[in-house]
């Protein structure tokens, strides 16, 4: 198939083209994010980079011969989470370049497929993109494929179901569960050493031993450093008895994005691109927290003490309280995780830029499933 991504980011639907195992014969992509186009091109140097969609009537590419478009607009005007400007949002009246151009193509071929994704919004504003488009969308919550709950809408010009609940949670893919062969302590440091038999989410690293990189290499063990993801302690901590059944423990000093703390025992929350400092982009979790079915349990009167001591899943999963853990936001890689990807898909660039484009991006999975209808 001859492809055109449209608003591509780091090329998730290259990946997902592959995973559904469809034959790529050109990938043209559009994309202006100097920082995601770098992760692409580490990954994909073959595809064919067309720029600002903006100048798409100045591209030089057969039009005719392109088979499928995906495209996920720019969604942060149409965002509950948001302003809800909608199409007055210059970013997300950036889908009439989709429409104008999904027009152009199926003008000169008839038969040509296509593949929207947006977040969920109000129905006016989806009734307009659907009426543009043609189809009604199907909303899919990427948990059913991942850790991550991430609720889209999906349009596309072909049938498709909804896929199979894998039932993955958080704890079946961090670090201290999926890539742990031992634990210690390395210079003061929490340090996770991986089996490299079993996981080559670090492979790429091997080598860099600065503070900066949080990686290191001890005694010919390759660990990764989880300290720089901890999030400082204090006593402000609000457990709320009766969210953490639903996976929220409580909250730091007020209940925002930013200072709620999750449980590792569900899904972890949606990834966001555009979110502020701190863990908002990722969420926060307690490591070494109290399952939803053990809420009352107590040791000496507490949940949980302030301790640093490396934790181990199983053992403290057992007694449901938190004896020594801590609170962290997600790594990278997890995050890499939660959208399916390939851990390290997005090294290279620098921690900010990686979870700034890992919120933006795709759930792999989902849209694999998706293709897999199309073929």
């Amino acid at each position: 198939m001859n492809v055109l991504s449209l608003f591509d980011g780091m090329s998730c639907g290259r990946v997902a083209l592959e995973r559904a195992n469809i034959n790529v014969t050109k990938y043209y992509a559009s994309e202006i994010d100097k920082y995601a186009i770098q992760v692409s091109q580490n990954n994909y140097p073959d595809i064919i980079r067309l720029g600002d969609i903006n100048n798409w009537e100045r591209w030089d590419i057969d039009w005719s011969s392109i088979d499928l478009i995906l495209a996920g607009s720019p969604c942060q005007g149409f965002s509950f989470a948001g302003k809800q400007l909608a199409f007055d949002d210059k970013r997300s009246a950036l889908f009439f370049r989709f429409a104008e151009i999904l027009a152009h193509v199926q003008s000169l071929n008839h038969s040509a497929k296509f593949l929207l994704e947006n977040v969920r919004m109000k129905k006016d504003y989806e009734r307009v993109i659907t009426s543009v488009v043609g189809v009604e969308p199907i909303m899919i919550n990427s948990a059913l494929v991942s850790a991550q709950n991430r609720k889209r809408l999906y349009w596309c010009n072909w049938n498709v179901d909804q896929p199979e609940d894998k039932g993955v949670l958080l704890k079946d893919i961090i670090h201290e569960t999926r890539d742990i062969a031992i634990t210690q302590r390395h210079r003061g440091k929490n340090i996770v050493a991986v089996d490299k038999d079993k996981s080559n989410c670090i492979t790429s690293s091997i080598g860099r031993t600065t503070d900066r990189e949080y990686f290191y290499k001890n005694q010919g063990q390759l660990v990764f450093c989880v300290k720089p993801f901890i999030v400082p302690f204090d006593k402000s901590l609000q457990i709320i008895d009766a969210e953490v059944v639903k996976g929220k423990i409580g909250y730091f000093r007020a209940d925002s994005q930013a200072n709620r703390v999750y449980s590792i025992h569900g899904k972890a929350v949606t990834l966001c691109g555009d979110a502020g400092g701190g863990a908002a982009k990722t969420g926060q979790y307690l490591f070494g927290c109290i399952t939803p079915d053990r809420i009352e349990k107590r040791q000496n009167g507490q949940r949980f003490s302030t301790g640093e001591k490396f934790y181990t899943l199983t053992a403290q999963d057992r007694h449901g309280v938190l004896i020594d853990g801590y609170i962290r936001k997600l790594t990278p890689i997890e995050c890499e995780r939660l959208q399916t990807l390939p851990s390290n898909y997005t090294d290279g660039v620098s921690n900010t830029q990686r979870y700034k484009m890992l919120g933006n991006g795709w759930t792999v999975d989902v849209i694999a499933h998706i293709l897999r209808a199309l073929k």
